[in-house]
């Protein structure tokens, strides 16, 4: 019983894949179907065409499905029309007419990569007529037509059979960088007083420039979906916004804690550095939370209450003059933690803002406008 719980919960973290995996599955045999109730000639190219278009979310199979009809089209256009024009007779001649077809459909896909398609597509127009003793023309519309069934399976499949929209995908995305800038952070304050371990932070960096990339791109495709009228929620631009700008208040607060602070300071600021990091890592997996349950945004008045502790410990350590007769070097990176906290303070008071707006309550709102 505990095996088979322990395997349910596994699958169920990992129903978005599943789901895929399902859309994927549906997508194919329908094409197939189609295809072959049609008597179009090659129906894997429909086949084919249905798993490119059917994606993580509905966004982003819209924009595979436009990237791929076009392609395909720009390419049996192309393809179709040089074959017309420059009639071939021998291997030789068909061999000239490849090259003409590949070479300036390679160059546009290298500028432009989303029409890839096209390239492959002027290749079967060539090729299959000299295979089924068909004519260029023909090949042409056989390969739109299949494209096309394909294409609109696939989209289909990825509106109707369980799916996913990027605007819910952004929500576990922001709340896994959330959780990874905590890390971070607590890394980086307790350097001031004990080192830290540069390895693990650099461990958590990368994982946050790598989860940063997903997060944009999962935001480019909510907004298509917006655009297209297939979601609702907030504008994910303040939220992409808020979030890059606490990894780089992660950033400076790194380079600001290379070094610990001198002993007597060290001293002065530990309980004030301890209170603060507990208050700003607590709100920011609370907020990571809140984004996966649609809930609303915790409490922040503890993230205030420890800054503002933390300001009068560092006045009274102005006053002490505890930072006089140390290097300049050491005197700017003090004042340093001070500004990169104070800029990270008016951040997570927009995170505080912007989780409002995601909330299941808010959700239901036309989003404000931010910035």
């Amino acid at each position: 019983m505990a095996l088979a719980r322990q395997m349910f919960d596994r699958i169920r973290s990992r129903r978005t894949q599943l789901g895929l995996a399902i859309r994927v599955t549906v997508a194919a045999v329908a094409a197939y179907a189609i295809a072959t109730a049609l008597h179009l000639l090659l129906p894997l190219w429909a086949v084919l065409t249905s798993l490119i278009v059917t994606q993580m979310s509905v966004g982003r199979s819209l924009k595979a499905t436009r990237d791929y009809v076009l392609g395909t089209i720009g390419g049996a256009i192309y393809g179709g029309a040089i074959a017309i024009l420059i009639p071939y007779s021998t291997e030789a001649g068909l061999l000239a007419l490849l090259v003409l077809a590949v070479a300036p459909l390679a160059f546009v896909a290298a500028i432009n990569p989303s029409l890839n398609a096209a390239t492959v597509t002027a290749i079967i127009v060539l090729l299959v007529p000299t295979m089924h003793h068909s004519d260029p023309m023909t090949s042409a519309i056989d390969r739109v037509s299949e494209v096309g069934v394909g294409a609109i399976t696939g989209l289909l499949v990825s509106f109707l059979v369980l799916p996913s929209r990027a605007v819910r995908q952004i929500r576990a995305s922001a709340a896994r960088l959330l959780e990874l800038i905590a890390d971070a952070f607590t890394e980086l304050l307790a350097g001031l007083t004990r080192g830290r371990d540069n390895d693990a932070l650099h461990r958590i960096q990368d994982g946050i420039g790598t989860a940063m990339v997903g997060m944009n791109a999962i935001g480019a495709e909510a907004e298509r979906e917006r655009a297209a009228r297939l979601s609702s929620g907030p504008d994910t631009g303040p939220l992409l916004r808020t979030v890059l700008r606490l990894r780089h208040d992660v950033v400076m607060i790194g380079r600001a804690t290379v070094v610990p602070l001198p002993v007597e300071v060290q001293m002065r600021l530990a309980a004030p550095l301890a209170e603060v990091s507990a208050a700003i890592v607590r709100f920011l997996r609370s907020a990571a939370e809140a984004l996966r349950a649609g809930a609303g945004a915790p409490p922040i008045h503890p993230v205030h209450v420890a800054l503002q502790h933390y300001a009068e410990a560092v006045a009274a350590v102005r006053q002490d003059g505890l930072i006089r007769g140390h290097s300049g070097d050491t005197a700017e990176r003090f004042f340093a933690i001070g500004f990169s906290l104070e800029q990270m303070h008016q951040n997570l008071c927009d995170l505080d803002r912007v989780v409002g707006e995601w909330s299941e309550a808010a959700s239901d709102k036309p989003a404000r406008v931010a910035e």
